[in-house]
């Protein structure tokens, strides 16, 4: 077994650079480690080179250069090993519609080598878990979108793989589905299940990661813990719920633009980091309006993500004027 970096490495990739047969440059040299354990966010825009990467790390694309290790193994010198630790979700659906639920996860264990009788308990295990037990037997199209994105986890987690890398597992599917979800996918890395997920999602990524990295245009250009991330903010948006709806035309004129309503009975204010939500609230009042509840907009990460992409965009057009 060839090794590389630390053993507690679920996925080590260094130097990973991938160019096309048409001239187009995918990844530019990407390194990164996500450490066992981790709930990894793996975000950029289309195009990016995330699933570039999600692909040379599953040996479904060849790099052009580079090394990619699973849990210290080199895909180049035992694929077969590293892949036994991995478990992909792909972005698209991509199992028999015309199958069954029970068949698509048998038949999936069968390709890793799993025991019959471990395959049945794992099937009932997980079709249980994510509620597609009773349609087990139904024709796989027939599924709504959200229970096809279920089963194809389902099937991922068949041969009980120590890393599980999600493509974009919760798109086109509603609040409620994807929300349970989450509860899973939460409670699956609670278990030691390394998870990396790619996601447009934002809030998705912020809700669940502790670590997150953000490629453009084939490069790296974030690799932090959430924590440290977040601390790059210079302000705080805070969610406030009015006891009593109110018009726009009563939101005090002194504080400008840091305070926006929502809806008649929500507020949006921010902070900046060096300030006092006091004085917000102390203003507030004196205009009689006053807030029941309080808590943080969870939408922190989609402001980061869009200021790193806006400096990034404006170092490389000073590069190009040099």
């Amino acid at each position: 077994m060839i090794q590389s970096g630390t053993s507690n490495q679920a996925l080590s990739v260094s130097n990973l650079k991938k160019t096309y047969s048409n001239g187009r440059i995918a990844l530019k040299g990407v390194s990164f480690s996500v450490e066992e354990g981790d709930f990894y966010a793996l975000l950029g825009r289309n195009g990016a080179g995330k699933s570039t990467t999600i692909g040379i790390t599953c040996s479904l694309v060849t790099k052009s250069s580079g090394k990619v290790y699973i849990f210290g193994v080199d895909i180049d010198q035992d694929f077969g090993r590293a892949k036994s630790n991995i478990g992909l979700v792909p972005q698209e659906i991509n199992f028999n519609q015309f199958e069954t639920p029970w068949n698509i996860v048998i038949n999936h264990a069968g390709y890793y080598g799993v025991p019959r009788t471990k395959a049945l308990l794992q099937a009932e295990k997980y079709l249980t878990t994510l509620n597609l037990w009773d349609y087990r037997n139904n024709t796989a199209r027939r599924l709504s979108g959200g229970m096809k994105r279920k089963l194809m986890i389902a099937r991922a987690l068949m041969h009980e793989p120590r890393l599980l890398i999600l493509d974009e597992p919760t798109a086109g599917i509603d609040f409620e589905t994807r929300l349970s979800m989450w509860e899973f996918l939460q409670d699956l890395n609670q278990k030691g299940v390394t998870i990396i997920l790619t996601t447009h999602y934002l809030q998705e990524a912020e809700k669940l990661c502790r670590n997150v990295g953000i490629i453009e245009l084939g490069e790296l250009i974030l690799d932090s813990d959430m924590k440290s991330l977040f601390k790059q903010l210079n302000q705080e948006t805070y969610v406030l719920d009015l006891v009593q709806p109110i018009d726009s035309q009563v939101l005090p004129h002194e504080l400008n633009d840091s305070v926006r309503l929502v809806d008649p009975t929500t507020v949006e204010v921010d902070i900046a980091r060096n300030s006092s939500i006091n004085v917000v609230f102390e203003t507030l009042s004196k205009h009689n309006i006053h807030a029941i509840s309080i808590q943080t907009k969870s939408n922190r990460l989609e402001t980061l993500f869009m200021e790193l992409l806006r400096r990034e965009a404006i170092e490389m057009q000073m590069n190009q004027s040099e």
